[in-house]
């Protein structure tokens, strides 16, 4: 008998599949063999980069030294229009993957064309995207060095957005990869009083430890870290937060986030795409209405 390990570590993933046949192939398609995001990608089952809405907003930039990150932190801000101050506004913040900043996360999903043109155009209710600073591979979480991302937009951001008029009492969450599981995590830390929307679009999510330092050794501190950073472990923590949760087919992170989407049960889908860009740049237009339209009912 082959056992799945033999599969895996021997067979050269998707280079076995080819060695195989049509067999191979099959194996693949139902991610018994690794490489089906390969494989997907190969056949242009990942999709284009979709163009951008024309006409962005100016972007403005907040930078202050972080107390609880122990570092400089940078927030980025995109106004549903040019002009539009934060006064009156609802807040949206926005978590970026691994390897990004606040600055990059705009610039590499076009969220400064994506949230006007939902505005305007889309009839979506306004309201303010913040992206901020959370450490490249954070992953959103309190770590054994004192660094808090969490802790900077609870105790730090939203004070200084609420300073300027924002909205801040009741606020939605959006994140990408990483920042999908951030997302998540923030929704835990702030509750359902204090959480209007969330959208965790392919959440970087693992079914153990193990599995996550097989993926990112530094995504967290030790066994116990993970576990109490756990959210397949406190699904109650979700009741009563209107929450969208979207992967790929082709995703790499696409088994957990079924897991996860049988367990609480969000709006969203799985649905063709990978793991990239062209697939979360297809899905921001229905991911920023959801946002509004849940903020606006708030």
């Amino acid at each position: 008998m082959i056992t799945r390990r033999a599969l895996l570590g021997g067979a050269g993933g998707l280079g076995a599949a080819a060695a195989l046949g049509g067999a191979g192939y099959a194996l693949v398609q139902h991610e018994v063999l690794p490489g089906r995001v390969r494989l997907d990608r190969a056949l242009g089952r990942c999709g284009n980069v979709p163009e951008p809405p024309p006409r962005p907003v100016r972007i403005e930039f907040m930078t202050w030294r972080s107390a609880r990150r122990r570092t400089a932190v940078t927030a980025a801000i995109v106004p549903p229009a040019d002009g539009r101050s934060l006064r009156g506004l609802p807040v949206v913040v926005a978590l970026h993957g691994t390897g990004h900043t606040a600055t990059s996360l705009v610039a590499s999903l076009n969220l400064h064309h994506y949230l006007p043109d939902a505005v305007a155009n889309g009839g979506v209710p306004p309201f303010a995207l913040v992206a901020v600073d959370g450490g490249k591979d954070s992953y959103w979480h309190p770590r054994a060095d004192g660094d808090d991302p969490l802790g900077m937009i609870t105790d730090e951001l939203l004070p200084r957005l609420g300073a300027r008029g924002a909205r801040t009492d009741r606020i939605g969450a959006i994140g990408w990869s990483m920042g999908g599981y951030g997302a998540l995590g923030l929704t835990r830390r702030l509750g359902a009083a204090r959480t209007a929307a969330v959208v965790a679009a392919s959440p970087a999510l693992f079914s153990s430890y193990e599995d996550a330092r097989s993926v990112n050794r530094r995504a967290f501190d030790g066994r116990t870290d993970f576990e109490r950073n756990d959210v397949f472990a406190s699904p109650a923590a979700f009741k009563g937060v209107p929450l969208r949760v979207d992967c790929g087919n082709s995703d790499p992170f696409a088994k957990a986030v079924r897991r996860f989407r049988d367990r609480v049960r969000p709006e969203g889908s799985m649905s063709g795409g990978c793991h990239d860009v062209a697939y979360w740049q297809r899905l921001l237009r229905p991911q920023l209405a959801f946002l509004g339209h849940q903020l606006a009912a708030r």
